[in-house]
């Protein structure tokens, strides 16, 4: 007669066998988080970061081996993670293989920094080496080979997909102009959370987003300019950038004043020019 107990064991037996072959429905991303808190550091109350790529190149067999982590992810079982697991997956994996490509260039631009002439066009060659790499392919994933290019506008952006405009301030971009990197992993769990931090401390910064009150406008990055229509598709039942930045006015607006005016989604905007100078820590 079968027991209690070996009805119990078989019962536990059966579900660590279930559990060892179902796919994983979160992805361990603690290797980056470690890099990141070791590596990055928050500036101007955390609402900017510095990168210490020296750092990122003493440990560069860490991030190859969390870089190899998210190659070896099978597109099939990714597409049964719950949307906030994918989309961190995909801003860990886009911010880290931007690291990995400014660490593959980073003997040039070190190279032309020490022995450029005066002259030399800062902006011009980094805006090259930068955009050559989003572009170039050299990122595996899904079994494929990709570029940051396809992560961003095929996957995080494609039609449907995850509608969430706050990627823009998530999104490593290797540049001062960009969005702070944080120094902390994203996680499906607190992406919202993170998300909603991120695009607050961006707009608090009064070096890229700030309201002019002497010539009652609102000054804001550039990068706002190139991503106009994200922020226009429907996100909160926005369709216009003012009503993102009236929603956001406390980050944008330093007095009651200027906030009120913000309020009233009707104020003229102008964009910053974007720093290109690479983010690092000397």
């Amino acid at each position: 007669m079968i027991t209690l107990k070996y009805l119990l064991l078989a019962l536990l037996l059966s579900i660590a066998t279930s559990t060892a072959s179902a796919p994983a429905s979160r992805f361990d991303h603690s290797i980056w988080d470690e890099l990141l808190r070791e590596h990055v550091f928050m500036i101007n109350q955390g609402r900017a970061s510095q990168i210490n790529y020296y750092g990122f190149r003493m440990h560069h067999g860490l991030l190859q081996k969390y870089l190899a982590q998210l190659s070896a992810v099978k597109e099939s079982d990714f597409s049964h993670w719950d949307k906030s697991e994918q989309l961190a997956f995909l801003i860990n994996a886009y911010n880290a293989f931007t690291v990995e490509i400014t660490l593959r260039s980073y003997s040039a631009i070190a190279y032309f920094r020490a022995y450029a002439p005066v002259t030399f066009n800062w902006k011009t060659r980094l805006i090259s080496v930068i955009e050559n790499n989003r572009k170039l392919n050299f990122i595996f994933m899904f079994g494929d080979t990709l570029s940051l290019n396809n992560i961003e506008h095929d996957m995080i952006w494609r039609s449907g997909n995850y509608h969430e405009p706050r990627i823009h301030f998530a999104l490593n971009r290797a540049t001062i102009g960009s969005p702070a990197l944080l120094n902390r992993a994203f996680t499906g769990m607190q992406l919202e959370e993170q998300l909603e931090s991120a695009t607050r401390s961006f707009l608090s910064d009064r070096s890229r987003n700030r309201y002019d009150e002497a010539s009652e406008k609102l000054e804001v990055s550039e990068l706002f300019d190139w991503y106009r229509e994200d922020f226009e598709r429907g996100w909160h039942g926005w369709d216009s950038l003012d009503q993102f930045f009236a929603h956001y006015r406390d980050n944008l607006a330093d007095t009651p004043a200027a906030r009120a005016r913000l309020a009233s989604a009707d104020v003229s905007i102008e964009f910053l020019e974007y720093n290109w100078l690479l983010n690092e820590k000397y």
